[in-house]
Order: C-alpha cells, then structure tokens, then sequence
C-alpha cells in the first residue's frame, strides 16, 4: 500500500489529507483529514515545521498505515537536506518520497540517461517526467528508501503528472478547504 499526505491552508488553519493506496491497482483504500491551527508562519525552506502537525493529526486518523508515504514536496533535494518528506519520515519512523512539482536546488543534469539534480556534484533528486511532453515533477529520498526505489515508485503509481497517492490527497485537502470555505462543514 502506498500513501499520500498534502497539506491546504484557510484562514489560520491547516487542512491536511492523508490518503492509502492499493500499490497495484491505486484504488483509494481509505482517507482522513485533519484541521489543525498553524502555529508556525511560512518561512521559506522551513515549510516542514508548519505542515509536519496537520500532516500527523490527518495520519494517525489511518486505520491502515500504507507501506511508504508520498508527500508533495522536497525530502533530501532541499538546501538542509531535510525537506518535509525527510521530516515526516523520521516524525513516522516510515519510509517516505518527496515529490515536489517545482524545483527548490539542483541542477537537472543527464547522467546516464536519467536527468538527475545535482548540487556541488551530489545527486539530491531526480527530475522524472511521467507524460511525454508534461513538466517533470522532482523525487527526492524523503526516509528509508533510495533514490531508484523512489523514482520507481512514483513511475508505477502514476497516471498523469502527479503521481496518484499526492493528487489524492491534494483533492481532498482542497474540496475539504472549499466546503469549510463555504461554510459546509
């Protein structure tokens, strides 16, 4: 089973949705939200602290706990090298992969026939296009899981751009926000 996190924000509160997956089939198996306060304001490349509690509310709302965690954003391809997905991994104690639709650091570099992002010559991420003339999105190793197993991963789960257990979770957290935003919950 894999797993999606995303995190929306109204007002002074986070809306996080967590979603699980069947690996092969990426039917939804379950899905939970979580409203929490933000306590923490948006302060570029620290984006972690203030996702990393709704994030958790919205998990530990999971009858079923997936075997890996997607999380739209950076995991080791961030300028401390611990971007939310490495952040919510070591929080779990799970693996997780950051796939972010923007590039934080890195250059897309071709290695091999793989593009990936390179900073002061480490490979922090790979840039992986799922549709032929889509943008890419950016997988980077959030916890627990090598870069090649992650990009794998995103590859199987994936339909469109965005791999399924992120885009899941981005629409729930979004028509969660809208029904709150009209007063529906």
């Amino acid at each position: 089973m894999v797993g999606g996190v995303d995190v929306a924000y109204l007002g002074g509160f986070g809306i996080a949705a967590a979603v699980v997956l069947d690996y092969s089939t990426l039917e939804i198996l379950e899905s939970a939200v979580a409203t929490c306060p933000v306590k923490v304001p948006y302060i570029p490349t620290l984006l972690s602290f203030r996702e990393l509690p709704p994030a958790l509310a919205a998990i530990r709302r999971l009858k079923v706990q997936p075997d890996v965690f997607f999380v739209d954003a950076q995991g080791w391809a961030h300028p401390y090298r611990c971007g939310f997905a490495c952040h919510l991994g070591l929080a779990l104690c799970k693996p997780t992969v950051g796939v972010a639709k923007s590039r934080l650091i890195g250059e897309p570099t071709e290695v091999d026939g793989r593009t990936l992002l390179l900073d002061k010559g480490e490979a922090i991420g790979e840039a992986v296009t799922i549709k032929e003339h889509s943008k890419p999105v950016y997988v980077s190793v959030g916890n627990m899981v090598s870069l090649e197993t992650a990009v794998e991963i995103v590859h199987q789960c994936s339909r469109s751009r965005v791999p399924e257990p992120t885009l899941q979770a981005h629409n729930l957290a979004a028509r969660t926000k809208s029904k709150l935003a009209e007063g529906h919950l």
